[in-house]
């Protein structure tokens, strides 16, 4: 791979206050083990390095082919999937989500403004295939989630609503049923479960397993060999270890390479959080929708359905309502949210370069 910063359109040197920047704010306190940084612009790579390390306890350095998990980043390639078996007509985004999963015909909403009796009550109108994709489907994450607890959260915990890769997906999508919304499809927005169901209405719609969907119609068309739901032997030399943050700032191990879940492939794979891969890989992805659904000369999406997909389309309410904790250090003030992409509608709100108003 050639880095050509100044062919890119960048001056090298404000590049380098990069690396700075997560070294003396991140790697030296100790705030992440490691990590890999790209620049892309026009195709062209800017910017490329492999920071620190991808195993403290092994003393291992980060490599350019580092496997991580991705987790959440894993919702946009399951979204652009769906979106790929809408474009073959096999679903309409206005489609109420019970013509798919029959258990779903009968979802309550959480009655808010009961005291006394039914503490559920008929939404106002079914759940879309849409409200699915934009969060705003009245789902939530069950509480596992710091700082995103919601109401319902207990009735999640009560029907054994724990994401699992042992159960099938079939099975958990069907424990959903049991629980209330939150509030009625449409009306909000809230970070859930939803591209899960998303994931199963993949299988449902296309008669193949996610994982061999997504291999087949995205992974070997964009070169994503590293990317899956599972680390092969041959590949756990690569394959980071994970750590999280606690509240004493210090790094602790979470999820150790040579014991983790990750070595064995799930029975019911995550289409919001469940995939690994490479930084090569996951810039093919985007290379490819920064290219209007094309990658080496080949369609995969179409242009038209890429840009309803980063529309806003959580119509006139509030955009502010995406402003909620548990995501990044910054704010999503100014940010509305699109089929599986969030979408800056305001810059200046948002605090951040980028289009807008």
């Amino acid at each position: 791979m050639t880095v050509d910063a100044e062919t890119a359109g960048f001056d090298p040197a404000k590049l380098s206050r990069l690396e700075r920047h997560l070294d003396e704010r991140y790697l030296m306190p100790g705030k992440i083990p490691g990590c890999r940084l790209r620049v892309v612009r026009k195709g062209v790579t800017a910017h490329d390095s492999a920071l620190g390390m991808m195993d403290l306890e092994r003393k291992k350095p980060m490599r350019e082919d580092t496997i991580f998990r991705i987790y959440s980043m894993t919702k946009p390639i399951t979204s652009i999937a769906l979106m790929m078996l809408w474009e073959e007509g096999l679903f309409q985004l206005t489609d109420p989500v019970s013509k798919f999963i029959p258990s779903w015909s009968s979802h309550g909403v959480w009655n808010e403004a009961a005291e006394t009796g039914a503490t559920t009550r008929p939404p106002e109108q079914p759940m879309t295939v849409q409200h699915l994709l934009t969060h705003t489907a009245g789902l939530t994450y069950g509480g596992i989630l710091p700082g995103m607890e919601q109401p319902v959260d207990a009735a999640y915990r009560a029907a054994g609503i724990v994401r699992s890769a042992d159960e099938p997906l079939a099975t958990f999508v069907n424990r959903l049923a049991d629980v209330p919304l939150l509030y009625d499809p449409g009306s909000r927005w809230s970070y859930s479960v939803a591209t899960d169901v998303c994931g199963y209405l993949i299988e449902l719609l296309s008669g193949q397993p996610l994982g061999n969907f997504l291999r087949t119609r995205l992974f070997d068309p964009l070169g994503m060999g590293d990317t899956g739901f599972s680390v092969p032997d041959a590949a756990l030399e690569r394959f980071a270890a994970c750590y999280v943050r606690h509240g004493d700032k210090t790094l602790r191990l979470q999820d150790d390479p040579e014991t983790s879940d990750y070595r064995r492939h799930p029975v019911g794979p995550s289409g919001a959080g469940g995939l690994v891969g490479t930084l090569d890989d996951y810039a093919n992805f985007c290379t490819m929708l920064l290219q209007g659904g094309e990658f080496q000369g080949r369609s995969l999406i179409s242009r038209p359905t890429l840009d309803l997909m980063t529309r806003n389309h959580l119509g006139g309410r509030n955009l502010a309502q995406m402003a909620v904790g548990g995501f990044s250090e910054t704010s999503n003030a100014g940010v509305g949210f699109g089929l599986g992409f969030a979408t800056t509608m305001n810059a200046a709100a948002a605090g951040t370069i980028g289009e807008g108003d």
